[in-house]
Parts: structure tokens; sequence; C-alpha cells
């Protein structure tokens, strides 16, 4: 006997484990999700510095080539690894959506870039249009808020649930009714 009244309030190890148990696929995802983000994160931000600061690129140039090759790495972790559980629909649906999505991403981080040397850099010049500020702009508040749209939009438009309709694709059962 657990010592537990019958009817009693769930206590707060079986409250833990029914959340656990409800969102612990979510979970899964997220974490691995971050573990390949991350793996992506290292290669911008190492690439984008060094075309920077080395090759004397130009930030928003940098940038999107710096976001290029870490998406295509990300593909690869994610189709692999983080939703590899997933039925594969299309590999050609899946890589072309994974990297328009990602065109969406790339487009939040490097309006981020953008508006803070550009912008706010036409303003106070020596705060916003130095290193520190590119980075800032681009890694923390441009790829923050990418990362969020890039995990709603890949779980529901690219790496879809088994027996999920694609998005893209139109009812013929809808188009009858019309």
């Amino acid at each position: 006997m657990t010592g537990e009244q019958p009817g009693a309030p769930q206590t707060q190890q079986g409250l833990v484990g029914a959340l656990l148990g409800r969102f612990g696929h979510l979970i899964r995802e997220l974490s691995k999700f971050a573990t390949v983000g991350g793996f992506a994160f290292v290669i911008d931000l190492v690439l984008f510095n060094y075309l920077a600061s080395v090759q004397h690129t130009s930030p928003v140039v940098a940038k999107t080539v710096s976001t290029v090759v870490a998406a295509t790495m990300a593909f690869l972790g994610n189709r692999f690894w983080t939703w590899r559980h997933r039925s594969r629909s299309n590999p050609a649906r899946e890589y072309a959506l994974f990297f328009l999505l990602n065109g969406v991403g790339l487009g939040i981080a490097v309006g981020c870039l953008t508006v803070s040397r550009y912008g706010l850099g036409a303003i106070w010049p020596h705060v916003f249009q130095t290193a520190l500020a590119d980075n800032v702009a681009s890694f923390i508040v441009g790829t923050g808020l990418g990362t969020l749209f890039r995990f709603w939009s890949y779980r529901r438009f690219v790496f879809v649930e088994p027996g999920t309709l694609p998005v893209l694709g139109t009812s013929r059962d809808r188009e009858s009714r019309a």
C-alpha cells in the first residue's frame, strides 16, 4: 500500500510523471533539435566571424554564407536524428521546404543584423557598428527568434507526423465540394 487515500490529490511525482508521459516526446525532440542547433550555431558563429573579421567580407554577406552552410548541417542532423522516427515523405519536398523555411529564419537573423548595423548604427555608430553589436544582433536576437520559428515550422511543415496531410497540397474533395 502506498499510503495515499483513494481520491487524494495527485502527488508531485505523479504530476511530473504525468507531464513527462504527455510531453516526453516533445521534450526529447526539443533536446535533439537543440543539440543539432547548437552544432549548427557553432558552425555559423565561427564561419561568420572568420568571413567578417579575417576575410573582411561585409557582415550581411558573411551572415548569409555562414547560415547556408550551417543550415545544410542542420538539415542532415534533424532529418537523420531529431525526426528520424517520422516517416520520410518525399526527400526533395523535405529538402526544399527546409531550405525555404531556413530562408525565412535567415531573413529574421539578417533583418535583426541590418536593423542594428544600418538602422541603429546610423544613429549611434560607435555602439551599433561594432563586431560585438553585430554578434549580439545576429546570434542572440536573430538566432533566438529564428530558432523559435524554425522549430515550429519544421515540425509543422517539413518533418510531419505519419498520416498528416501535406500543407502545400490541395485536396480534391474540397475542390469538388465547392
